[in-house]
């Protein structure tokens, strides 16, 4: 799912398709927001804007190896050895820095700030989640998630499985979360209908025309558009 999502963003699918909603089920919401915040801090650094403020090329060796000649006591003499694979990382040296390919990939979506990033991953993907999961609260977390994401976790209540013996009790679990205080009462109705709702709805209005949620999911689509 992380490769699949990330391939999404930086392909540029989620820009073309700016309607297209994608679903990753079974697998919570906590390797998204790890994910997230990573794509948002390489395109704060590394688009081709700043990247050069980080490239190993720019070093001044020389005054490096002043420092280490003054400060080092004598633990570090001799360096920086450009020959030492330690220092240079890989046999090819810092060749592998001349690989700016995210640095081209950003750009070529014109993604310039980590809030584009942010526009192209939190309004297009969903996250199905067990109840019993308590990094669904990540997902809500727009303190922690970078410029105030609120990644859309959706409730899956495994109904059916071997492990779920009292089908009426799976919702009750959900809520613990609230009680918990790991999520309000907003992202608990987010958690187990809105996301659910939007997620299909988004796509076709009609999607849950004849159900019980008919009206409902109708309600809140016309707060959404």
């Amino acid at each position: 799912g992380e490769a699949f999502a990330k391939a999404l963003v930086l392909g540029g699918v989620t820009q073309r398709f700016p309607t297209l909603n994608f679903a990753f089920l079974e697998g919570g919401v906590a390797w998204a927001s790890e994910l997230y915040a990573g794509l948002v801090s390489h395109c704060e650094k590394r688009n081709s804007s700043r990247i050069g403020n980080i490239d190993p090329h720019n070093l001044d060796l020389d005054a490096l190896a002043d420092l280490f000649a003054e400060y080092g006591q004598g633990l570090v003499d001799g360096r920086p050895d450009p020959n030492d694979p330690g220092f240079a990382r890989w046999p090819g040296g810092w060749h592998w820095f001349d690989d700016t390919t995210i640095a081209h990939e950003l750009d070529n979506l014109g993604i310039t700030s980590g809030k584009d990033l942010r526009d192209l991953f939190e309004p297009h993907f969903y996250f199905g989640c067990e109840a019993d999961d308590p990094l669904v609260a990540l997902g809500f977390d727009g303190k922690m998630n970078p410029f105030g994401a609120r990644l859309k976790a959706m409730f899956s209540s495994d109904i059916g499985h071997w492990d779920v013996p009292d089908m009426t009790r799976v919702l009750e679990e959900a809520y613990e979360l609230v009680e918990r205080e790991l999520l309000d009462d907003d992202d608990f109705h987010d958690f187990v209908f809105a996301h659910a709702a939007t997620l299909h709805g988004g796509m076709n209005p009609d999607f849950f025309k004849g159900t019980v949620v008919e009206k409902d999911v109708a309600r809140l689509l016309s707060k959404t558009d």
